[in-house]
């Protein structure tokens, strides 16, 4: 007699009772049995999808929730078939199936009612458990592509709703409206958006609806405009294809930009933006009394070629690149960073510095990029991290799911992972300085490719095939493969590289991406201004990836000169660029500029001389032993990231009651004020007027003259105390911690 394995059987006898039930089921329902059938895939799936209960926070999660464990969002229909089947599928008694008692809460639900008796989804389900439960129906067709309509629409006062149609177009050519049983995401509180989606505005503004529908994903982007009677466009002067691109937009939402700024505003500005640091007061002077009309853009030509822009510019790098003490060491760091700063300081283009990135082998002491590779000691760190940086796509969330708001799959996560599969180090010595961390390192080592893969796909235990993303054939593996993954990345014909770079660059002039976050390039995620992004990106290219050039264009823009205060007309609007949105400078320039004030340089633990924040080459381990200096206090707790990841937002400005004890009350302002021969002791050996001494004050560290009115307050003050250097110490630090000082306006 031949034998069953258990699993055959068990398929055997469910197989005889599904077809058993099934034709007890014709019997009972012929009308239903004459149907094409319900499938799983295209009519049970989206139901249970529409429900929620695929979702994280319901059976969709790691673990699941109760008996049921299902995949998250429907990502394995498989699965999910044989465990309803099993425990929730009453094929005998469809009504006494607990996928629908539960579902209309007619037995106990943690997740309560989902929908009720009387409803389509219901009824689907029914019929489906009905006709058998079945997985797939014969010659079934495949859902291929989503569409959404309107796919951008702008609305006008009183127009404030709009009806979304979806449409599944599936493999046979067949189509069907799906709006039913569609997720609708809209990514900002000025609408709602009802479970049909029709999207109602409660106030005027742009917002995406990301539109979901099975595995598919697809976006409307949407604008309610305000009625504003008697608006009239301007036509303000275009300085460069970057105003053609904004006011084009700016027109057709009524929108007025503010007027640009005024001389001593743009002169401070463009010196935090480009080398972090305020004018002096000489260069500020200078600026102001020149009555050249091209003085603006001759300005920050100058500003591009001074030290200071290859230092500031790569401690934005350094904070991407992950330069921090704990893995590469002290001496790790020092040639990373001089390798980021030369770079930058010769204009080297961002394609080949990305290239050199991504390839670069050898001793991390002499070939100072392959610090990069130390940091990230796995596969999966390195594809993350560099799929972020380089290409703006976050797929850590692909590592255990497909990704639910983008088309990367768990394939793509471990076969681009797989890329790196076979970077190992030498390592020649390790005095760490903690015996328990493993990934502590102090000593030199080699990063090198060897003919090893230890990477294995934990849903099938074997090794992916390494394949870049997007692509269909496969990487070879040998060493070339990072040099091939660096040419792949940044050619011309992939534009993303390019699109992601440019869009970093204007987030750090303009204080917000076109795309934003700055990494999170993703179809549901799209720029704030498509045109604008894509002629910027055309114009990167072509001058080879000059990361000056586009600097230079950005800062000729009218856009990047507008000032900061709203009109009638933009008031509410953050996200066009129609004025400047005032920001906190960041810890560096916090600091820096107000040694630069004052007089001096900061000091930092492991730095025998004093330096700008700005110069410092890395982050030293939270853990070692040390004695931070005030200025290192300063840096850290104003924003300075610990760079443990890869993302551009992990540098922060937001404000805390800590920062503001520190400005009123905590010792770097305090020491800085009361230290020997500083700017006010410069000030006092002149002897100077009391309205000198308080126009000086002003100029240097607000960079504008006093208004009449603090004029008169100030010398007043300054005429009533005995003790003038505490007067002058009050005044400084009134005006250090003036927003006009601690906001880039």
């Amino acid at each position: 007699m031949r034998y069953l394995s258990p699993a055959p059987l068990v398929a055997l006898l469910l197989g005889a009772s599904v077809a058993l039930h099934s034709l007890a089921a014709q019997e009972a329902a012929p009308a239903a049995a004459a149907s094409p059938g319900i499938s799983y895939r295209n009519d049970i799936l989206p139901v249970i999808t529409r429900a929620g209960c695929n979702l994280g926070a319901c059976h969709g999660a790691q673990t699941g929730k109760g008996e049921l464990t299902l995949s998250l969002r429907g990502e394995d229909p498989v699965k999910d078939h044989a465990a309803l089947v099993e425990k929730f599928v009453n094929l005998g008694a469809p009504e006494k199936s607990y996928l629908l008692r539960k579902a209309i809460e007619d037995v106990n639900h943690e997740g309560g009612k989902r929908f009720e008796k009387d409803s389509e989804s219901y009824e689907l389900l029914h019929r489906w458990i009905i006709e058998g439960a079945r997985r797939d129906l014969p010659d079934e067709p495949t859902l291929v592509r989503l569409e959404v309509t309107p796919e951008e629409k702008v609305l006008f006062e009183p127009e404030t709703s709009v009806q979304l149609a979806v449409t599944a177009h599936y493999s046979d050519g067949t189509t069907r409206d799906v709006r039913r049983w569609s997720i609708y995401e809209p990514t900002a509180l000025n609408v709602e958006v009802s479970p049909d989606g029709l999207v109602e505005s409660h106030r005027p503004g742009e917002t995406t609806v990301n539109v979901r529908y099975l595995g598919l994903q697809v976006p409307a982007r949407l604008a309610f405009v305000p009625d504003r009677p008697g608006f009239t466009w301007t036509d303000p002067p275009a300085h460069n294809f970057i105003d053609e691109a904004l006011h084009a937009k700016w027109k057709t939402l009524r929108i007025l930009p503010s007027d640009p700024c005024d001389d001593a505003t743009y002169v401070r500005r463009v010196h935090l933006d480009l080398i972090g640091l305020i004018p002096t007061e000489e260069e500020a002077r200078a600026f102001l009394e020149d009555k050249d009309p091209d003085k603006r853009a001759k300005l920050v030509d100058a500003l591009l070629q001074r030290p200071e822009f290859a230092d500031f510019w790569a401690l934005k790098w350094a904070d991407l690149l992950r330069v921090e003490e704990k893995v590469l060491d002290t001496r790790g760091v020092a040639a990373f960073h001089g390798w980021i700063r030369k770079s930058i300081a010769e204009n080297k283009p961002l394609d080949r510095f990305a290239r050199e990135v991504v390839s670069s082998l050898g001793s991390t002491y002499e070939v100072a990029a392959s610090n990069y590779y130390r940091a990230l000691r796995a596969p999966d760190q390195r594809a993350e991290a560099i799929a972020q940086i380089f290409l703006g796509v976050r797929l850590n969330c692909a590592k255990c799911h497909n990704h639910p708001s983008e088309r990367w799959t768990m394939d793509d996560y471990y076969q681009f992972s797989a890329v790196f599969d076979g970077i190992d180090y030498e390592i020649k010595e390790n005095k760490r300085f903690d015996s328990n961390d493993k990934n502590n390192f102090v000593g030199e080592q080699v990063v090198k490719f060897i003919d090893k893969r230890e990477l294995k796909d934990p849903r099938t235990k074997k090794e992916p095939v390494p394949r870049l993303l997007g692509e269909s054939e496969p990487l070879a593996s040998d060493p070339k493969r990072l040099e091939k993954l660096g040419t792949w990345m940044t050619s011309p014909e992939h534009p993303l590289f390019a699109r992601v770079q440019v869009n970093r660059i204007w987030f750090h002039l303009m204080g917000r991406g076109l795309v934003d976050p700055v990494d999170d390039f993703r179809a549901t995620n799209p720029p704030v201004n498509p045109a604008l992004l894509d002629a910027l990106t055309a114009d990167f290219v072509a001058s080879g990836f000059d990361l000056r050039h586009a600097i230079r264009t950005i800062c000729a823009s009218r856009a990047y000169q507008l000032g900061s205060v709203p009109n009638d007309t933009n008031r509410d609007d953050e996200i066009n660029f129609t004025r400047a949105l005032p920001r906190r400078l960041s810890a560096e320039q916090l600091l820096d500029s107000a040694h630069l004030a004052l007089g001096g340089l900061p000091s930092f633990e492991g730095h025998e001389q004093p330096m700008r924040a700005a110069q410092l080459p890395g982050v030293q381990a939270v853990y070692r032993p040390k004695k931070p200096t005030s200025g290192d206090r300063f840096v850290r707790l104003f924003g300075k990231p610990p760079r443990l990841t890869n993302s551009d937002t992990e540098r922060t400005t937001d404000t805390s009651l800590a920062q503001v004890f520190e400005l009123t009350s905590g010792s770097t302002l305090n020491g800085l004020l009361t230290e020997k021969g500083n700017l006010i002791d410069r000030l006092l050996e002149a002897k100077p007027s009391d309205e000198a001494i308080v126009e000086r004050l002003y100029r240097t560290i607000l960079t504008r003259a006093p208004s009449g009115e603090e004029l008169s307050a100030t010398t007043a003050y300054l005429a009533s105390t005995g003790k003038r250097r505490e007067a002058l110490e009050d005044l400084a630090w009134s005006l250090l911690n003036a927003k006009e000082f601690l906001l880039r306006r």
